[in-house]
């Protein structure tokens, strides 16, 4: 590990000297490339020269106690020397989570989309519902939300939305969330007060460059048409819709939500990369569980991972047995105790399968 560290440790501090380059300056992709991997390595870095500034203070310390010293100052260094070895072990625990292999997503953009499954308007409330969470909790990280397309019920909920949180580790917190949720409460049209259970699903996507999904024009059929709101009614009378079929995997995306043609094809664009994308990703994924357990977060989608229970305000994860009883407070956003558990989790299978 130490070794590895080093090695990590020089290159990080070739980068400072490449970044301070004239040639790699006025190299704008240079320029980009190597600040983010200056960047990825920062966290990992700074706690390997606290790391080393603690062994360090725990050698001289250690010295020290050979010396003759008089019973308070020899329990002083004593007392010392334990804080130091407590601090150089939870250093190196630390330092090993940060070597764990990364995925390359982490970083990136998400697209979700959430949709209301089984239980008719009671299954497109709590889709609503999801949508709301997830736009608090992308509020409380500094993120951003574009809404691509949405086909709302008329009654607070959504058959369907689709949309895109732009921040930095986006996809690294909020790609647990794929599958299916499911809710139990009492819906407000029945009158017996009897308990309901609904579900919607989520699927949460990195965002694609051009770069990582080569499209071609030519794969792809472009159709154009009115906009429909609620029911089905015509709300525009301008061909402003998009519908592209990628013709070589049968993927469809339809977007209506601009009053542009460009805008929508732009957006359509974007969902499309992302669902190529992220076919490819599921079709390596599931060779891969072939011959070994996957880590958390990437089993079946149509697999149920959560219920949010309203009438014990109770939410359970079901992948790690996880439950909360504080479902008013997830479904404002605070959804970060959640998410550290699925986090944790997954670094100690990660861990688990270096060991093996």
């Amino acid at each position: 590990m130490l070794d590895r560290l080093e090695s990590l440790e020089a290159r990080y501090d070739k980068l400072n000297e490449l970044l301070s380059d004239p040639e790699v300056i006025n190299d704008t992709k240079k320029l980009r490339d190597y600040s983010k991997e200056q960047s990825d390595l920062q966290d990992i870095i700074t706690a390997y020269r606290e790391y080393k500034d603690v062994t360090s203070q725990l050698d001289d310390a250690k010295v020290m106690l050979e010396d003759d010293l008089d019973a308070e100052m020899h329990d002083m260094v004593k007392l010392e020397i334990s804080e130091l070895q407590e601090q150089k072990e939870e250093l190196e625990e630390r330092l090993k989570v940060l070597l764990l292999p990364k995925d390359p997503n982490d970083d990136k953009n998400v697209i979700m989309e959430i949709r209301g499954a089984a239980g008719g308007d009671e299954a497109a409330l709590f889709a609503g519902d999801l949508f709301r969470m997830y736009s608090r909790f992308a509020e409380t990280n500094g993120w951003k939300i574009d809404i691509m397309d949405s086909n709302s019920t008329g009654v607070g909920g959504y058959k369907e939305i689709v949309f895109m949180i732009n921040g930095q580790g986006a996809y690294s917190k909020l790609k647990f969330e794929n599958g299916a949720h499911r809710v139990q409460r009492v819906p407000e049209t029945e009158s017996g007060g009897r308990i309901h259970t609904s579900t919607a699903t989520v699927v949460v996507m990195p965002e694609a460059e051009e770069v990582e999904v080569d499209v071609h024009e030519k794969d792809i059929r472009v159709d154009t048409f009115t906009s429909s709101g609620p029911g089905g009614q015509s709300v525009n009378t301008t061909m402003s819709a998009v519908r592209l079929t990628h013709l070589p995997t049968g993927i469809v995306v339809s977007i209506q939500d601009e009053k542009s043609q460009i805008k929508n094809k732009e957006k359509a664009m974007k969902v499309l990369r992302a669902r190529i994308y992220d076919k490819f990703q599921q079709e390596a994924q599931a060779e891969y569980d072939q011959t070994r357990k996957s880590a958390v977060g990437s089993g079946d989608r149509s697999e149920r991972i959560r219920t949010y229970n309203f009438p014990q305000n109770r939410v359970t994860d079901h992948r790690i047995g996880l439950t909360i009883q504080k479902l008013d407070q997830i479904l404002e956003g605070k959804v970060d105790e959640v998410i550290d558990a699925l986090l944790i989790e997954e670094q100690t299978k990660k861990m688990e399968q270096i060991g093996e």
